[in-house]
């Protein structure tokens, strides 16, 4: 229907303040949606971050701390799982795994190990009755020197590169290093390594034999899988009979003990060495005895030629076969 002005309403102009309201309306909603989208990002990147810097099993009412600027100190007052509280003015409490030069390293002080409370003297080679002993050599005999006396057998012996043949004895003196008594619980034999006899000639130290010993015996056979320092009888001062006696013993400095030590072997090149197990006041503790840092070594002379220093066809002093 046209008006007076001849405009028909289809196409009559909106009202200035209509247009207005709905630009308006448009805008609003425009700043909402943009309002509305930067929250949602904010509140998950600053869920991202949290959970970024929030160490597993801490809680995360801690982030405002986390935020707070470093101390002078140069240390961070955020806090770490485990962690003392930091001290805005100390700039924290370091761990003795990170010093500061506020807080210097803690070190530990370890008490040290106690002393072994007994005193070992230990010769690896003791002849039985002052002559019962053989070493192999891997030499012919007129280039083996005469046997040595039995106290510079040890020397003899280094000089030859000799080993001892079928067996070893150990002679161990024992005693303790003040007037409180040591108990001595057990003997133990540990094997090293075994292997074939080494080759050369046995040579015998027959030629003078001594008197008799009287300490506590002991014999192993090292050719077993686990052997063990079985007690032997032994004879006293007087020549008589003694009987094995059986662990534990007691030492002091003024009651020491002597060990006497017989490992055989017929089958191998043995190296071994020896553990006893003390105890006093309260403390345990075991002892390595070997030879001078190193194992025992026995090898078998089964089956090797074996000689003898005595007097030959010519009647010279010399080493001479066995016959039998």
């Amino acid at each position: 229907m046209a008006g007076g002005n001849g405009v028909t309403s289809a196409h009559r102009p909106r009202p200035w303040f209509r247009r207005r309201r709905s630009l308006l309306g448009a805008a609003v909603v425009t700043v909402l949606v943009a309002t509305l989208g930067t929250v949602s990002a904010l509140s998950q990147d600053g869920a991202r971050d949290r959970s970024a810097r929030t160490p597993s099993g801490t809680s995360r009412t801690t982030e405002a701390g986390a935020r707070r600027a470093p101390s002078a100190g140069g240390a961070s007052s955020s806090p770490s799982p485990g962690a003392g509280s930091a001290s805005p003015s100390t700039g924290g409490t370091a761990s003795p795994t990170s010093p500061t030069q506020d807080a210097p390293p803690v070190k530990d002080k370890a008490p040290a190990p106690a002393a072994v409370p007994l005193a070992l003297t230990v010769d690896s080679h003791v002849w039985q009755g002052g002559c019962g002993q053989n070493y192999v050599i891997d030499k012919a005999p007129d280039e083996v020197p005469p046997p040595p006396v039995p106290q510079d057998a040890a020397v003899w012996a280094a000089t030859q590169n000799a080993v001892q043949g079928r067996q070893s004895t150990v002679e161990i003196s024992v005693q303790g290093k003040s007037s409180t008594a040591v108990v001595l619980n057990a003997l133990r034999v540990r094997i090293v390594g075994r292997g074939n006899p080494v080759p050369g000639t046995a040579y015998s130290m027959d030629e003078g034999c001594g008197g008799g010993l009287t300490p506590r015996s002991f014999a192993v056979n090292l050719d077993v899988n686990r052997p063990i320092a079985h007690p032997m009888p032994g004879t006293n001062d007087g020549g008589k009979p003694a009987p094995a006696v059986q662990f534990p013993y007691r030492v002091s400095a003024q009651d020491p003990e002597v060990l006497l030590v017989t490992a055989t072997t017929e089958t191998y090149d043995a190296s071994w060495y020896l553990e006893l197990d003390w105890s006093s006041q309260g403390r345990t503790g075991t002892v390595r005895i070997d030879d001078h840092g190193h194992p025992f070594r026995t090898s078998s002379i089964k089956g090797r030629p074996r000689y003898w220093y005595g007097t030959n066809d010519a009647g010279e002093r010399a080493w001479v076969p066995y016959t039998s």
